[in-house]
C-alpha cells in the first residue's frame, strides 16, 4: 500500500502554472484509498467526487461518528476502524483516570508539605462499584483491569454478554441504566457517539448518581452533557469526574469546567502510545490491504 497526501482534487480546475492542479488530476485517478488520522482528511463530497477510484477509508481508531457513513456508501466506498489496535491503551486511561480521581492525585501533586489536612482523604478503589456503560471490547478490558482490583461490576449495554464471559470478570447485567447508575462508586462511559448516546448523561443521570461518586469518560465529549456537569460539581450532586474526551476539544480556556478542583481533564490521550499509534497504523493498512485484494476485511464499519 502507498500512502499519499492529497489535499481537496477539483478535476474541472484549470491547470495551475506550476502543474499542482495537473498533478492532483493524475493523483485523483491513481488513489484508491485514503488512510484518516486524527479525523483528517476531511471527507466531504467533494473529496469523494474527486476521487472516481477510491475503494476504501480506512479509519485509524475506533471512533467515526466524524465520518458521514451513508454519504461515503452511497459512493461505494467502505469504512474500517481499527477497535482491536487500541482497547487496551484506552482501557488503562479509563483505569488511570479513576484511579487518580479517587485519590486525588493532580491536587496533591501541588502539595508543598508533607502533612495533609483530613479533607485531603481521597477514595478506595479496592471493593468500590464500578459501573460500566458500554460492554464492548474497551469496556470488557475495563472490566477485567478492575476484577484485579476486587471491584463489584455492574455493566448497561445494548446487549447481554454471554454468561461466561460475564463470570470470567464477575460484572453483572443492568438492564436499566439507571439502575447502575444509582448502586454505582463510579461510573465509566465507554459507548460509541450515536443520536442515541448524544447527552446520554445529562442532568437527570446524574442525579441519579450517588453524590459520592465519580464519572469518567473516555468515548466521547458530546456523550456528556457540560451544562449539567458543571452544576452536577458545582452543587455536590456527584463528587468527581474525570474526563479524557470533551466536547469540543480542547475546551475554551474560560470554559466552567477548567475553574473546577473536583475534576481531572486530559486531552484526548487514551491511545496516545507508541504502541498503539504502531498497531493503529498496521491495523488500518491491513483493512486497505484486504479491500483492494478483495480479501475478508478484518475490522469493517457497517452503516446502521
Amino acid at each position: 500500500v502507498r500512502l499519499s497526501f492529497c489535499g481537496k482534487v477539483h478535476p474541472s480546475a484549470s491547470a495551475a502554472p506550476d502543474g499542482r492542479t495537473a498533478r492532483k488530476e493524475r493523483l485523483s485517478e491513481k488513489i484508491k484509498s485514503v488512510l484518516i488520522y486524527e479525523c483528517r482528511p476531511v471527507i466531504d463530497r467533494e473529496l469523494l467526487q474527486s476521487l472516481p477510484h477510491l475503494k476504501v477509508i480506512a479509519n485509524s481508531g475506533v471512533g467515526v461518528d466524524h465520518l458521514d457513513l451513508k454519504l461515503i456508501s452511497s459512493f461505494g466506498v467502505k469504512v474500517t476502524n481499527t477497535p482491536h489496535a487500541v482497547s487496551d491503551s484506552t482501557a488503562d486511561i479509563g483505569m488511570a483516570l479513576m484511579l487518580a480521581s479517587a485519590r486525588r492525585l493532580v491536587e496533591g501533586n501541588f502539595l508543598n508539605s508533607f502533612h495533609f489536612a483530613a479533607d485531603w482523604l481521597g477514595d478506595e478503589v479496592t471493593g468500590a462499584t464500578l459501573g460500566i456503560i458500554g460492554m464492548g471490547s474497551i469496556g470488557y478490558k475495563v472490566a477485567k483491569r478492575a476484577k484485579a482490583f476486587e471491584m463489584k461490576i455492574l455493566y448497561h449495554n445494548r446487549n447481554q454478554r454471554k454468561e461466561e464471559e460475564e463470570q470470567a470478570v464477575g460484572a453483572r447485567y443492568c438492564e436499566k441504566m439507571e439502575d447502575l447508575l444509582q448502586q454505582s462508586d463510579f461510573v465509566i462511559l465507554v459507548v460509541n457517539l450515536t443520536p442515541q448516546t448524544h447527552k446520554l448523561i445529562g442532568k437527570r443521570e446524574l442525579e441519579l448518581m450517588k453524590p459520592t461518586a465519580t464519572l469518567i469518560n473516555i468515548s466521547r465529549g458530546a456523550v456528556v452533557d457540560h451544562d449539567a456537569l458543571v452544576e452536577a460539581l458545582q452543587n455536590g450532586i456527584i463528587k468527581a469526574a474525570a474526563l479524557d474526551v470533551t466536547n469540543p476539544e480542547p475546551l475554551p480556556r474560560d470554559h466552567p469546567l477548567l475553574k473546577l478542583k473536583n475534576i481531572i481533564i486530559t486531552p484526548h490521550i487514551g491511545t496516545a502510545t507508541v504502541q498503539a499509534t504502531r498497531m493503529m497504523t498496521e491495523e488500518a493498512v491491513a483493512n486497505i490491504q484486504a479491500v483492494l485484494n478483495g480479501l475478508p476485511i478484518p475490522s469493517e464499519v457497517i452503516p446502521q
